[in-house]
């Protein structure tokens, strides 16, 4: 058993596609549009969706906003270098909202970085990454 895929549901997905792209550095692995029943899918990823888990963004057609639930907890990427990937983000157009840097109760080092507006309906997103090289978006 293993984990597929995380599905996220987007309100304008070619500005996800590019945030995924051309800012975290994912692939667009696939993309399919299902006119019958008015949405599209869109895969990006690491990896091949046979060898890692990626991310499935829906688009359904007219809706461009969505509330961010409660529930919802957040997506981890790892990286080589937390203050690089930050810095990277920036110089791709992506928003640092907090640079990479240890938590005041402890040694886990956390970054905040904004996604689209698009994306979820919320303009703050949570990008942390710890002493482990994860980062985290909410």
């Amino acid at each position: 058993m293993r984990l597929l895929h995380t599905m996220l549901r987007v309100g304008d997905l070619d500005r996800s596609i590019r945030f995924y792209t051309n800012v975290l550095g994912m692939k667009l692995l696939r993309r399919k549009d299902y006119p019958a029943e008015k949405f599209t899918l869109a895969f990006v990823g690491y990896d091949s969706e046979d060898k890692a888990a990626v991310l499935e963004l829906t688009y359904n057609w007219g809706v461009d906003k969505y509330e961010l639930g409660s529930g919802y907890g957040h997506i981890a990427l790892e990286v080589d270098d937390a203050y690089a990937a930050c810095d990277a983000v920036a110089t791709k157009g992506g928003k640092v909202l907090r640079p990479a840097g240890p938590m005041s109760h402890g040694t886990t080092v956390i970054a905040f970085i904004e996604d689209p507006p698009a994306m979820l309906g919320k303009t703050t997103t949570n990008c942390r990454v710890t002493e482990y090289r994860w980062c985290f978006f909410i």
